[in-house]
């Protein structure tokens, strides 16, 4: 039997090719995985406890009034303390003409160089208030130098400082883009978000709770510790998304592998009975076939792996040398990693031609010497496998409903997984009854060609199933993706339009100049602008805010959605002044030059640094109250950095303040983006999967029916005609399919809609992104035709004489 072993390999070599194609992509993505995982986790974790050397204590998340009086206190009693956070500014550079401006991270600078875990790269650290260092990074890619100014923050809080030195930081942890003594951080306090407090000084426990009574102090190695626990588990949830779409690929693998055996094991049934005719045993022969596949299996095990860590290693590096801002570390795949890649191609092809090869060698030799009867779907397994079916479809169907009605996640991936498996099982049924409804269809455009490759792409009905269910998987998949990203950013961007109606809104500290409005207007990516009247108020203890009407002439041009409009007696406050000494429902006199009212607070955002009132109560407070503020409707192709630094150059002179709702609705765009090219990309390569192995099978299919095409060609069809035949039934089985993935895909996005998307969002509904539906199926088509070129060019290549001789 090694004879025979090492001949079936020899002669059968490109049979395999689509499934050892399948197992190397499947098995070189979870090294991929590994490369990708390993790199995020040594980035994250590089010096992670850098930040606390030389600290005795630390303060785990206090609040920024707490870290401001423990900072305080340090000083007093000759500690040393210095707080790990941030705090989310406009920072401008460049002239008036170019300015810059971004919406980035602002951190401490410790006062006591020993304290600082920030690496100088250039010039200094600063000396003194009205200096910064900014991350080397950040300056790279915004263009900023040593000696640059820079404008942090806008309005009465603005501040403008000279960049003194340019700075690494070891640690992601304890990043920032530009960095500020504390002197100068304080001014935003109120802004601060603290992950932790270093400090360092004799009995530093009760120093600390000294101040903070109720402070969570811990030891700084039981802090690092833990940060180390908190990152990897963060990196490790990145890597099982990641994994679970591998995982995908591979059960499309399986399904491309298994396909490819059944259909090699189908023709070789009179190889394999003549073996046992000549004395072979059944166990010989099972042996024998299964060597096969476990000889395809460490093949793929190898390539994938070394291509698994060419690719791995290979996109670290891109990623490092293009976008250093990713903050990537060196890829090490663990051999852990590389056996289980490995070992799962192994398994996966040897499981994956289990069943085909015990069929195989099931039957007695007489029995395979006869014709095949394997293509009825009416047999007793037949019908036990619709019954089946039918059953897993009501099962899931359920589930969803119960899914929906109780917002459970788990009882949806229940109901969904019950549903498409469901539909696997009647897929015999299924799939070719959908290729003889559009029969009719193909027979009109393209003839007799068209007719012959509807009946030879239903001929073997389980092949069908089986050939169109990997692509099923792909397309439902993406579809549903797809779909519910769509719904989603519907969703979200109506939630947006509730968050942050205006654009831009430039808001003075006194009234704007009269040509600011037309200075604004002239601004390239400006499509509306609209003046606001207003007047500074005093409200209650706060510091004096400018007071606008919440309606104005022509806002409509400019607002998304509607303000919140206010009570007759109200003031809407913005939410970051609440809790200040100033609560929703308080009863506060709101002032305007000599001129009072008592009105009851409300709060709001996205309208910027004022508070709103009705147009009649600000022309009780205020009457014929000039220009305070212009609120902007972008243009749909605007920039928001290159606009938010147009209109920036504008307010900084008046001393205004924006407020750029643009530049957070292209943020949440642009994670949606990245997360649904991710996702959409990922799922790809369990489509590419899916269309080799249907290349697989149209390749096989032409060697099985060699006779068949010889004898269409002596009655008349020409090569072109084959050729025809052979690509609409590779589309045929590719749109099918398709079409039957995406109506599966919708009402999955449609359920995922309704049980997860519905309850957080109100309002949320389905939406469709036909565009890119079509964009699934014609991809899909193409894909098809071009898996019949190869396969149409062999079988039209061989000679009506040639082909009748073939054994």
């Amino acid at each position: 039997m090694r004879t025979v072993l090492l001949a079936s390999l020899r002669t059968h070599t490109r049979r395999y090719g689509a499934a050892l194609l399948a197992v190397v992509i499947g098995s070189a993505f979870i090294v991929v995985t590994a490369a990708l995982s390993s790199s995020m986790r040594e980035g994250l974790t590089a010096g992670l406890g850098q930040p606390y050397d030389g600290a005795d204590a630390v303060v785990d998340s206090p609040s920024a009034a707490d870290a401001a009086r423990l900072l305080d206190a340090a000083r007093t009693d000759g500690a040393d303390a210095w707080l790990i956070g941030w705090t989310m500014q406009q920072v401008a550079s460049g002239t008036a003409g170019e300015t810059s401006v971004i919406d980035t991270d602002i951190g401490q600078l410790p006062d006591r160089p020993d304290r600082r875990w920030q690496e100088l790269v250039e010039g200094r650290f600063p000396g003194g208030p009205g200096e910064a260092v900014v991350d080397s990074n950040t300056a790279k890619v915004e263009r900023i130098g040593v000696g640059d100014r820079l404008r942090i923050g806008t309005g009465s809080d603005a501040l403008d400082v000279a960049v003194v030195g340019l700075v690494d930081s070891p640690s992601t942890y304890a990043y920032a883009s530009v960095y500020l003594l504390w002197p100068e951080l304080v001014r935003w306090q109120d802004q601060l978000f603290v992950t932790s407090l270093a400090w360092a000084g004799p009995d530093a426990g009760t120093a600390i709770r000294a101040v903070v009574p109720d402070a969570d102090v811990v030891a700084v190695d039981a802090f690092v510790q833990d940060l180390h626990q908190q990152v990897n588990n963060g990196v490790d949830i990145v890597q099982v998304v990641v994994l679970l779409f591998g995982a995908i690929a591979l059960v499309v693998g399986i399904l491309v592998i298994n396909n490819t055996f059944t259909i090699l094991f189908a023709q070789r049934m009179r190889d394999f009975a003549l073996l046992r005719c000549v004395g072979a045993t059944r166990r010989q022969v099972l042996r024998s076939v299964r060597l096969e596949s476990l000889a395809l299996g460490v093949l793929a095990a190898v390539l994938g792996v070394l291509a698994g860590l060419g690719a791995g290693h290979g996109l670290v590096a891109l990623v490092r040398s293009q976008w250093p801002e990713a903050r990537l570390g060196t890829a090490h795949v663990a051999p852990a990693w590389l056996a289980g890649a490995a070992g799962v191609a192994v398994v996966v092809t040897v499981v994956a031609a289990w069943l085909p090869t015990r069929r195989a060698v099931r039957v007695s030799p007489l029995a395979a010497l006869r014709p095949d009867d394997s293509t009825r779907v009416r047999t007793r397994s037949g019908r036990i496998r619709l019954a089946l079916g039918g059953l897993a479809v009501g099962v899931g169907v359920l589930a969803l409903a119960a899914a929906v009605a109780t917002a459970n996640v788990g009882a949806l991936a229940v109901g969904g997984t019950a549903v498409f498996v469901g539909v696997l099982l009647f897929g015999p049924v299924l799939v070719p009854a959908l290729i003889r409804a559009a029969g009719p269809l193909t027979q009109r455009l393209l003839g007799p060609a068209g007719r012959l490759a509807a009946g030879n792409a239903v001929r073997n009905p389980r092949r069908t199933a089986a050939t169109t269910a990997s692509l099923l998987v792909g397309v439902t998949l993406t579809t549903a993706v797809l779909a519910g990203m769509a719904s989603s950013r519907a969703a979200l961007a109506a939630d947006m339009d509730e968050q942050h109606p205006i654009d831009l809104a430039v808001t003075g500290t006194g009234p704007l100049p009269a040509e600011t409005l037309d200075r604004l207007e002239a601004i390239d990516g400006v499509a509306a602008a609209v003046p606001v009247p207003g007047a500074v108020a005093r409200i209650g203890d706060l510091d004096p805010l400018p007071l606008l009407p919440a309606t104005v002439d022509g806002d409509a041009k400019v607002l998304y959605g509607d303000l919140p409009v206010p009570g007759p007696d109200q003031v809407l406050v913005p939410w970051d002044l609440v809790g200040d000494g100033l609560e929703v429902g308080d009863l506060v006199p709101v002032t305007v030059g000599d001129t009072t009212r008592e009105l009851r607070v409300a709060g709001g955002e996205g309208w910027g640094e004022a508070a709103l009132v009705r147009r009649t109560t600000l022309d009780r407070l205020a009457p014929g109250a000039p220009t305070q503020a212009v609120w902007l409707r972008a243009a749909e192709d605007a920039d928001p950095e290159d606009l938010a630094g147009s209109v920036e150059a504008v307010a900084a002179p008046v001393d205004a303040g924006v407020e750029n709702g643009l530049a957070r609705r292209a943020y949440v765009d642009t994670q949606l983006d990245v997360l649904t090219g991710g996702v959409v990309g990922l799922l790809a390569i369990a489509v590419v999967i899916a269309l080799v192995g249907i290349g697989n099978t149209l390749g096989l299919s032409v060697l099985e029916r060699g006779r068949e095409h010889a004898l269409l060609r002596a009655l008349g069809l020409t090569r072109r005609q084959v050729r025809r035949m052979l690509a609409a039934e590779a589309v045929l089985l590719s749109v099918v399919a398709t079409v039957l993935g995406t109506v599966l895909g919708v009402a999955f996005a449609w359920t995922a809609v309704r049980a997860l998307v519905q309850p957080a969002v109100h309002g949320a509904g389905l939406v469709l992104p036909w565009g890119q539906l079509a964009l699934v199926v014609t991809i899909s088509a193409l894909a098809g035709l071009l898996a019949a070129v190869l396969p149409s060019r062999r079988a039209a290549r061989i000679t009506p004489a040639a082909g009748l001789s073939l054994d």
